[in-house]
C-alpha cells in the first residue's frame, strides 16, 4: 500500500447532511449470512447501503455523473430516464437501464452483492449510441458516505494498493472502500456543497483531485474513462478496518461477475421452500408481487441478530432528515415484526418466523412487556408501550405451535405466560394504539389482546390457568361496544351507532367507564381536539379478522358504511383508505414533506385489511389483491402511503402514486402476502379459531367484572361476580351494606402467572348496592390506606 502526502479539500465540514428519498424501487442483499450488506435503489441509482446490520445505513447515495467535457454534465438520478427489471424469478437481482432522454447513450447496470462477502457489485455497461460522443464521454462515480448512520463526522482519502486506485471513507468502527475494475483515472475527496465532485463538474471537467477530507459531510469521486473499457464493475466494500475492507473488495473483484451473480441467484432460489405455497392462481399478476413480497420480507431480517426484522429500510421524507433522525423506519417494531413473520409463515416459510419468536423471547422484559421499537440488539429507541405489541408475540407463538414448529431450548410457553400476565395486570387501556399516537380503549388493540389471551389459553397446561385467561378475555369481549362504540354519531346521516377510532383514557389514571359519546380526542400531528365520536378509522375490522366479532354484526356493518363515506378514496388502481379523519401524518397539501404536520394520506395496508374483511363477509377479495398489486411501483415496492388528491401542477405528486412516506413498508407487503394466502384458504389466515368459536360461532357470556389497580371500576352490573386481580398477596376487606357487615376474603395465587386474585360474592347483590373494599397487603403487613367503591347497576 502507498499513500502519498494528502492535499486536503476545502469547505470543511460541508453543508448540513441530509438523507435521501424513501421512494425505493428496489432492495436487495445476498441470501447468506456471510454477506452483511444490504442496498436500496431509487431513481435508477443506489441509495443507502446498510452494514453490518439492517438498522445501520452507511451511504446517502451512489450514482454516476456523465459529461462530454464540453457541453453537458448529466446527473444519473435527475437527468436520465430509468427502467428497472428483475432478470431472475423470485430474486432480488436487478438490471437498471438509465437512458439519456434523446437517445444519445445509456447505462445498463446489473446490481447484486457478493454472495459471501460484504461487497456491493455494480456491473455497468455504457452504450454510446451517438457516435459523436465516442472518445469524449467520461463517467464519474459519486458516493456520499453516511457511515454509522451519520452524514457528519466522516473522513475520506485516496489510497492505492498495487495498481488499484481506491477511495476510502471511515467513521468510528466502519470503513468503506470503492474501486473499479478499469481503475479510476482521477480521484477526489471533498466536502459536500463546496469541494465535492458535483460542484467540480459544473464546468464539465474534473479539476480537483483532493487527496483527503476529514471529519465532515464528504463525497468520494472517481473518474472512469470508457476508453479503457465500456464495461466495468464498481465495487463498494464495507468492513471494520481498512485492511479487512480492502481485502474484501479485491477478493470480490478477483472473481468474474457472472460467478457472483449465479451464486447470488442460486441462494435466492432456495427460499422457495415448497411449490404448494406458490399461489399464482390467487393473484392477478401471475404471482410476481407475491414472490417479490416474500423476498422483501425475508431480506429485512438481520444476519447477526437473526429473527430481528426492521419495518422498512428507508427513512420517510429522508431528503428533509438529517443526523438528528437516526432511526427512520430501520428499527424493529414488535407489531411489524409479527406481521412480517406471520406473512412468511403464510407463504410456507418456517425458519424466519421461528427465529423471530426466539429473538422476541430474548428482548422480552422481566415484566412480560416489549419495547415500542428498538434496534436489532434489543436496545430501546422510543419509550412507548402498546398492548397490541405485547399480545402479538402470543399470536405468533400460537401460529407456530399449530404449524408444528419446535422452539428447541426456548420454552415459548413462558414468553406467552409473561406477556399474558402483563396484559391482564395492565389492560385494557393502552398507552398507545397501533398508530402510536393516543392512549385509550382501541378496538384494534382490544382485538389483539382478546385473541392473544385466547391463544394463551391453548398453551395452558392446567384447566384453572385456561379459565383464568378466558375469564379476562370474556370480560374484555363483553365491553368492546361499551368502550369503543358511539351511539350519538353524526358524521354520516343515518348511522348514529358505529365504532370510533379510539376512546381516549389515561393509562396512569384510567376512567373505567369512559363514555365514547362525550370524551375528547387530541389528534396528533396538528390534527386538533375533537369529540372522540367524530374520529373514525378501520381499526374495528381487526375484531372481525381475529374472530372476535362477526362480519355481519350490525355495528360492524354500520361502521363499514361510515368509514367508506369518510375515509375511502377511489384511486386509479382501486380503493384505498385513510387511517382516520383529521390525520396529520402525511404529505402536505402542496406536496411538501411532512414536518410534524401534514395530511394523512391513503394507506395500502388498509386496502389489504378491507380485503380480509370482504373474505370474512363471504365475498371474493381478488379485487383488493389486484389493487395492491397495482399500488406497487415498477420495482414491486408497496408504499406506506399514496397521494390521494388531484395531481399537483409541478408533477411532484400524482394521484394514486407513492408519497414521501416509507417504501417498501414490510407491513404493506405482509398484508398482501397474507391476503393471497387467505384467499387460497377461504378464510382469514389470521383468524384465531378458538376465539371465533367462543365469540362468534357459539358466544360465551361473561360472568365476571374485572378490577385491577390499573383499571379500577366505579360500576358493577348486577348478577356479575367481581374479580380482583393484583400483583401481590393481600386480604380484601369489603362490605356491601355500609360496613354493617364486614367481609374478609383471602386472595389466591395463580402460580403460573404470578398473580393474585379473589372473586367477591357480588352476583346476588341488588341494584343500588354499593360495594366498598380495601386491601391489607401481606408482605409489608400494611393497609392500602384508601377505600374503593363500586355501585351495583
Amino acid at each position: 500500500m502507498t499513500d502519498c502526502e494528502n492535499t486536503n479539500a476545502f469547505g470543511a465540514p460541508g453543508i448540513e447532511p441530509r438523507w435521501t428519498s424513501s421512494a425505493k424501487e428496489g432492495f436487495g442483499t445476498a441470501y447468506h449470512t456471510s454477506c452483511r450488506v444490504w442496498f436500496t435503489l431509487s431513481h435508477g441509482i443506489v441509495n443507502e447501503i446498510y452494514y453490518p446490520s439492517v438498522d445501520q445505513p452507511n451511504t446517502r447515495d451512489f450514482q454516476f455523473l456523465i459529461t462530454d467535457g464540453e457541453t453537458f454534465c448529466h446527473e444519473e438520478k435527475l437527468d436520465l430516464e430509468h427502467q428497472i427489471e428483475y432478470p431472475e424469478r423470485a430474486c432480488l437481482f436487478y438490471r437498471l437501464t438509465n437512458s439519456e432522454p434523446t437517445g444519445r447513450y445509456r447505462l445498463i447496470k446489473q446490481i447484486c452483492t457478493d454472495p459471501h462477502s460484504s461487497v456491493l457489485l455494480v456491473h455497468t455497461r455504457l452504450e454510446i449510441l451517438d457516435k459523436s460522443l465516442l472518445g469524449k464521454l467520461r463517467l464519474y462515480a459519486l458516493l456520499a458516505p453516511h457511515l454509522e448512520r451519520y452524514g457528519a463526522g466522516n473522513s475520506g482519502r485516496c489510497t492505492e494498493i498495487s495498481a488499484s486506485k481506491l477511495l476510502h471513507a471511515w467513521r468510528g468502527g466502519v470503513h468503506l472502500i470503492m474501486g473499479c475494475t478499469t481503475h479510476f483515472t482521477k480521484r477526489s475527496v471533498g466536502y459536500v456543497g463546496f469541494s465535492d465532485g458535483w460542484r467540480d463538474l459544473r464546468d464539465f471537467k474534473m479539476d480537483w483531485q483532493f487527496r483527503a477530507a476529514d471529519n465532515g459531510n464528504i463525497a468520494l469521486t472517481g473518474e472512469i474513462d470508457p476508453r479503457r473499457g465500456q464495461e466495468f464493475i464498481v465495487a463498494i466494500a464495507l468492513g471494520q478496518s481498512y485492511e479487512s475492507t480492502a481485502a474484501k473488495l479485491l477478493q470480490s473483484l478477483a472473481d468474474p461477475f457472472d460467478k457472483h451473480r449465479e451464486t447470488y441467484v442460486r441462494q435466492w432460489k432456495r427460499t422457495v421452500v415448497d411449490p404448494k405455497h406458490e399461489y399464482d392462481q390467487h393473484t392477478c399478476d401471475g404471482g410476481r408481487t407475491y414472490r417479490l413480497s416474500r423476498c422483501i420480507l425475508l431480506s429485512h431480517e438481520d444476519k447477526l441478530f437473526q429473527g430481528a426484522m426492521v419495518a422498512s429500510m428507508s427513512i420517510p421524507w429522508g431528503e428533509t432528515k438529517g443526523d438528528n433522525d437516526v432511526g427512520g423506519y430501520h428499527l424493529v417494531w414488535t407489531r411489524d415484526l409479527v406481521q412480517s413473520a406471520t406473512a412468511l409463515l403464510a407463504s410456507g416459510q418456517i425458519g424466519t418466523p421461528q427465529r423471530a419468536l426466539l429473538w422476541l423471547a430474548v428482548i422480552q422484559r422481566p415484566d412480560g412487556s416489549f419495547p415500542q421499537n428498538c434496534w436489532i440488539n434489543g436496545r430501546m429507541y422510543w419509550p412507548g408501550l402498546q398492548l397490541d405489541e405485547i399480545a402479538a408475540p402470543i399470536l405468533l407463538a400460537w401460529r407456530l405451535r399449530r404449524a408444528g414448529v419446535s422452539f428447541g431450548q426456548c420454552d415459548a410457553c413462558l414468553v406467552v405466560i409473561h406477556a399474558a400476565a402483563y396484559l391482564m395486570l395492565h389492560g385494557p387501556v393502552t398507552a398507545q394504539e397501533r398508530w402510536e399516537e393516543n392512549s385509550g380503549y382501541s378496538p384494534s388493540t382490544l382485538a389483539a389482546v382478546i385473541a392473544g389471551l385466547v391463544c394463551a389459553g391453548d398453551f395452558a397446561e392446567l384447566p384453572a390457568d385456561k379459565e383464568f385467561l378466558l375469564t379476562y378475555a370474556d370480560w374484555l369481549a363483553a365491553h368492546i361496544e361499551e368502550w369503543t362504540v358511539t351511539t350519538h354519531g353524526d358524521l354520516v346521516k343515518g348511522f348514529p351507532i358505529h365504532y370510533i377510532r379510539i376512546n381516549p383514557a389515561d393509562p396512569e389514571a384510567p376512567h373505567g367507564h369512559a363514555d365514547p359519546n362525550s370524551t375528547l380526542l387530541p389528534v396528533a400531528n396538528g390534527g386538533g381536539l375533537h369529540p372522540a365520536r367524530h374520529i373514525v378509522g378501520g381499526d374495528f375490522l381487526q375484531l372481525v379478522r381475529f374472530g372476535i366479532r362477526a362480519a355481519d354484526d350490525p355495528i360492524v356493518l354500520a361502521s363499514v358504511a361510515v368509514i367508506d363515506r369518510v375515509l375511502r378514496r377511489d384511486l386509479p388502481a382501486g380503493p384505498c383508505w385513510r387511517r382516520y379523519n383529521y390525520d396529520g401524518y402525511g404529505q402536505k397539501a402542496d406536496g411538501s414533506a411532512f414536518d410534524g404536520t401534514g395530511v394523512g394520506r391513503s394507506w395500502p395496508i388498509l386496502t389489504g385489511e378491507r380485503g380480509h374483511y370482504e373474505l370474512a363477509a363471504g365475498r371474493d377479495p381478488m379485487p383488493y389483491i389486484q389493487t395492491l398489486e397495482q399500488f406497487a411501483n415498477a420495482g414491486s415496492m408497496i408504499s406506506e402511503q399514496l397521494w390521494d388528491d388531484d395531481d399537483l401542477p409541478d408533477g411532484k405528486m400524482k394521484r394514486g402514486l407513492p408519497t414521501g412516506a416509507a417504501m417498501p413498508l414490510c407491513w404493506s407487503h405482509a398484508e398482501y402476502v397474507s391476503l393471497v394466502r387467505s384467499r387460497h384458504d377461504g378464510v382469514c389466515f389470521d383468524r384465531v379459531e378458538p376465539a371465533y368459536d367462543r365469540y362468534v360461532a357459539r358466544p360465551v357470556p361473561s360472568r365476571h367484572e374485572i378490577w385491577t389497580l390499573s383499571h379500577p371500576l366505579w360500576h358493577l352490573p348486577s348478577r356479575k361476580t367481581l374479580r380482583v386481580i393484583l400483583a401481590a398477596a393481600a386480604t380484601i376487606i369489603w362490605t356491601a351494606d355500609g360496613w354493617n357487615t364486614k367481609n374478609s376474603t383471602e386472595m389466591t395465587q395463580n402460580e403460573t402467572f404470578d398473580l393474585w386474585f379473589a372473586d367477591l360474592a357480588t352476583a346476588k347483590l341488588p341494584p343500588g348496592s354499593v360495594v366498598e373494599f380495601t386491601f391489607f397487603w401481606q408482605a409489608p403487613q400494611q393497609w392500602e390506606d384508601r377505600n374503593f367503591q363500586l355501585a351495583v347497576t
